[in-house]
């Protein structure tokens, strides 16, 4: 029998490769953007110039874990209510205003930014304090250049209200509502 005659498997199996798909495409990102960003270029700060670095203030990795576990609910929220993920290639398919998106419109940049300073602190390391600085001057000109303009084109009204309700970067408990 073929897929037409089993209604029921066919569209299960789209559901399967559906969910496989944003699995794939969500552990590329990370991979590849913030495993980049958070990853290599402070291991690269770090030992430039054959150093070692030596981790200093172990309190710090409390700071890292809390950036990568608002990262990994950033990429949940986009993959199960966007259906897409935070690349702007492969972006979400409807607006994502749910979990840490409902505190603040940037929470994956915040993210990123938690990481890097947390490893900062790790290794007292001026040198990733500054990267840290540049990360966020280069996050803000990409999400007021770029990002929210784009947003605006492609969801219009629904953006512009979560523009009006949600702050840029600092997280404000939810209205109700």
């Amino acid at each position: 029998m073929t897929d037409a005659q089993h209604p029921r498997r066919a569209q299960g199996f789209r559901v399967l490769r559906t969910a496989v798909s944003l699995v794939l495409r969500n552990l590329l990102f990370t991979v590849v953007v913030p495993g980049s960003g958070a990853v290599y270029v402070p291991w690269w700060i770090l030992t430039r110039g054959h150093r070692t670095p030596k981790p200093v203030e172990w309190v710090a990795v409390a700071l890292i874990a809390a950036g990568a576990g608002l990262y990994l609910s950033c990429v949940w929220v986009f993959a199960v209510v966007g259906r897409g993920t935070p690349g702007p290639w492969d972006a979400p398919r409807r607006i994502v205003a749910v979990g840490p998106y409902r505190w603040v419109r940037n929470p994956i940049y915040l993210a990123a930014l938690l990481v890097v300073l947390g490893e900062a602190w790790l290794f007292l390391s001026l040198r990733l304090l500054e990267y840290a600085v540049a990360m966020a001057i280069l996050f803000h000109l990409f999400v007021i250049g770029y990002e929210e303009p784009t947003l605006h084109r492609r969801f219009g009204e629904a953006h512009a209200e979560y523009l009006r309700t949600v702050p840029r970067w600092i997280p404000r408990r939810p209205r109700r509502g």
